[in-house]
């Protein structure tokens, strides 16, 4: 499509317009499989499969007004400052496994907010401590060709996308400083539970490559790799000294996490993001309290924070048996989500459940959040047009932004099952 040219036209106009009207295909499909080949020529024996890519990779960016992004950043830090609160952190470990309570210093690599951009003002949906997908959604915005815009990439992007490696190095490091006398670790594990069988085992293998080329020795383990004796964490004999955490067991409930949360507690190894940062930040019922400024204000948030967090975080409530009646006669309005859920599982949007679904969210542990439909994408499949869903998530770390990135998908939840789906760059207009 043209362009418009009317400089009078409001960006998020502009940028509706776009997403229903621009089916540019940008993505240089063989230009990311060639880099993520050659930053990988030494972790990876086997290439690429174009099945593997595609279904991560969406071929067309989202396009989003510059002012949203500014809005998105700002509503993080009225989230970050919320965390700060001594009485909102009582709070919230009161209802957090016993291990939340130990505070070793770290706050968490790679946070991820996660949005909906509705008519007005973005919507926050979720809180995550260990958000997936950065490395491969910087290879992702690397790999764009031109659009129907003079400029795909906004200024602050492209300088984000430069300056990645030496933050995301950075990151880790100053995580590791927050608990430890020393300049830098020695050895990190990136630890997941099987984690070549893993959708994001791709991303491990960027994260150790970057971390490697940055100087410091890294590696991808199973935690039944772990061992943990007379104060020292190994892995095949060779110290640990930190743990990039990517497990969604985020308390270390499981048996076959004991050796890590044994090391974890006695202050052996540094791990980011750890059940602290979780349970500050991306425990769903938290959601609850950001969308109770009143109370929040009460315990002394400041004024422009409260509103900022009034006008993007929706309605959520806890789900028990004495409002079933008043839940299930609103449910069309809702949005349920287990407070343990990760990844999108368990999550149903009210409209859709039955009796039988709704029954059993009464007996587990569930939030009703105020359903906030999702952005809309219009894309072409073999030259037809379709709808897709969008979300859009910024990765952070102590609430400066690392990258923005989008999710295309089709479905009550995000996923990576949708044809011309997957990771898309964010074009701000």
């Amino acid at each position: 499509m043209e362009h418009p040219t009317n400089n009078n036209e409001k960006n998020d106009g502009l940028a509706n317009r776009l997403n229903q009207e621009c089916y540019c295909i940008t993505l240089d499909r063989k230009a990311l499989n060639n880099s993520l080949q050659d930053q990988l020529v030494n972790t990876r024996n086997n290439p690429l499969g174009a099945n593997e890519l595609n279904k991560l990779f969406s071929a067309t960016p989202v396009f989003v007004p510059k002012t949203e992004i500014e809005a998105m950043v700002r509503i993080i830090a009225a989230i970050e400052s919320t965390a700060r609160l001594p009485s909102y952190q009582q709070q919230v470990l009161s209802w957090a496994p016993n291990i939340a309570a130990f505070d070793p210093g770290p706050i968490g690599a790679f946070m991820g907010y996660d949005f909906h951009l509705g008519s007005d003002d973005p919507k926050l949906i979720e809180i995550n401590t260990n958000a997936g997908g950065a490395f491969l959604n910087v290879a992702l915005a690397r790999a764009q060709k031109h659009c129907c815009r003079p400029s795909e990439q906004s200024v602050a992007t492209t300088k984000m996308l430069d300056g990645f490696e030496e933050a995301v190095a950075n990151m880790f490091i100053q995580e590791w400083q927050r608990q430890s006398a020393t300049s830098m670790p020695n050895r990190i594990a990136i630890v997941d539970n099987e984690p070549k069988s893993q959708f994001m085992y791709l991303e491990f293998q960027l994260a150790c490559q970057l971390l490697q080329a940055k100087g410091i020795d890294t590696v991808i383990l199973d935690p039944s790799e772990l061992n943990y004796a007379d104060g020292v964490l190994t892995a095949h004999s060779k110290p640990i000294d930190m743990i990039y955490n990517r497990l969604v067991d985020f308390a270390f409930e499981n048996p076959n996490h004991a050796v890590l949360k044994s090391a974890y507690l006695e202050g052996a190894v540094v791990v980011t993001p750890n059940p602290h940062a979780h349970a500050i930040f991306a425990n769903k019922r938290n959601l609850t309290l950001l969308s109770d400024t009143q109370t929040l204000q009460s315990w002394g948030l400041g004024d422009d924070d409260a509103e900022y967090l009034k006008k993007s975080v929706p309605t959520t409530r806890m789900v028990t048996k004495e409002d079933a009646a008043e839940l299930w006669r609103t449910r069309r309005q809702l949005f349920f989500k287990p407070v343990a859920g990760y990844g999108s599982k368990g999550v149903y949007r009210g409209s859709k459940i039955t009796r039988r679904v709704f029954e059993t969210i009464l007996n587990e542990s569930y939030i009703a959040q105020t359903f906030i439909p999702a952005t809309e994408r219009s894309i072409k499949i073999d030259d037809v047009v379709t709808t897709r869903k969008v979300d859009i998530r910024l990765y952070t770390y102590a609430g400066q932004l690392l990258l923005t990135a989008g999710r295309i998908y089709q479905g009550q939840a995000t996923n990576f099952r949708t044809p011309g789906g997957g990771f898309a760059p964010v074009f701000q207009v």
